[in-house]
């Protein structure tokens, strides 16, 4: 089977990487690292009206969705330019909220596809992304999901533009918990990790040929070339396992793309920062705003072992 975009989707994600490209966004990423949401709410909202966050939200309230395959390629696209923010978050709350009361989809679910309200999610007593940015918090407890009133102070991150907060225990409850939510998670956070190790294999990959020794490219040199090779491998492997799980929408084909890709990304970021040398630890260079993100979110939304328990636990259902 082959899973190829067509020619509309390709043509999403040119759009999208024109946008983010013109955005500077890691200037946008130190920004948000440092509690300055101004030019990350401006950057989201111009994702918003591409139509980023409307694939998740059905037409009945104002959105595109659900489009799953169309959501994964523009997540790609999120990952690649490390763009900052609740987004996985967002797109979460949507599917939660399709599932919720009536009268609180009709409020709450416009604003999350028009890029208007930021959401992020956090099962009761964990940590939730950006509570400090987003207007709609939603908890989810053992009776099902609440709207928390508010946030705790911020809590140290692995990765600085990840900004964790407590959230406010309390406040209206909007329905049952909606299990595929989950899958939509993991979906995206595949995505978004996918992009992040094409990013820094194509950073990698400039750096190599640019920088010398003994009077050649040190990309020349055949272990270099190896640990490229391997790189590209994983990630291509991941690629189609992220499409094929978008078609189907399957937990478990869902986990297995989501350990693929984050896997992926994260060898991606220990050769990337092997190649680059001791330039890939400086602030400055940026580097850094990629590596930090791989790691984090190999563990966010289950880590590559849980993922792949399930996808075992389902072929044992099948036998």
């Amino acid at each position: 089977m082959r899973f190829l975009l067509d020619p509309e989707q390709r043509a999403f994600a040119a759009s999208l990487d024109a946008l983010l490209t013109a955005a500077d966004t890691p200037a946008v990423i130190r920004d948000w690292s440092r509690g300055d949401h101004a030019s990350g709410r401006a950057l989201w909202s111009r994702a918003a009206r591409a139509g980023v966050f409307a694939l998740a939200v059905p037409e009945a309230y104002e959105g595109l969705g659900p489009r799953p395959v169309e959501l994964a390629v523009a997540f790609v696209e999120l990952g690649r330019h490390a763009v900052p923010g609740p987004l996985v978050e967002t797109v979460t709350a949507a599917v939660l909220l399709t599932g919720a009361d009536p009268g609180a989809a009709e409020r709450l679910l416009p604003a999350l596809a028009s890029g208007e309200t930021m959401a992020t999610v956090a099962p009761e007593g964990a940590y939730a992304l950006d509570g400090d940015a987003a207007a709609l918090r939603l908890a989810c407890t053992p009776d099902g999901i609440r709207l928390s009133p508010g946030h705790g102070p911020l809590r140290p991150s692995l990765d600085p533009a990840r900004r964790l907060t407590p959230l406010t225990p309390g406040g209206e409850l909007l329905g049952p918990p909606v299990e595929q939510a989950l899958t939509w998670a993991r979906l995206a956070t595949a995505a978004q990790a996918l992009g992040v190790g094409l990013a820094l294999l194509d950073r990698t990959v400039g750096y190599v040929r640019q920088r010398t020794q003994f009077g050649v490219p040190v990309g020349s040199f055949q272990a270099v070339k190896h640990r490229l090779a391997d790189a590209k491998t994983a990630l291509e492997f991941a690629r189609p396992l992220l499409f094929g799980a978008a078609l189907s929408m399957r937990p478990a084909e869902v986990a297995a793309a989501k350990a693929a890709a984050c896997e992926a990304a994260y060898a991606t970021a220990r050769t990337a920062l092997h190649l680059h040398g001791a330039i890939g630890y400086t602030a400055e260079y940026g580097l850094g705003l990629w590596l930090t993100k791989a790691r984090a979110l190999r563990t966010a939304w289950g880590d590559p072992e849980t993922c792949r328990a399930l996808v075992v636990s389902a072929g044992d259902r099948r036998w």
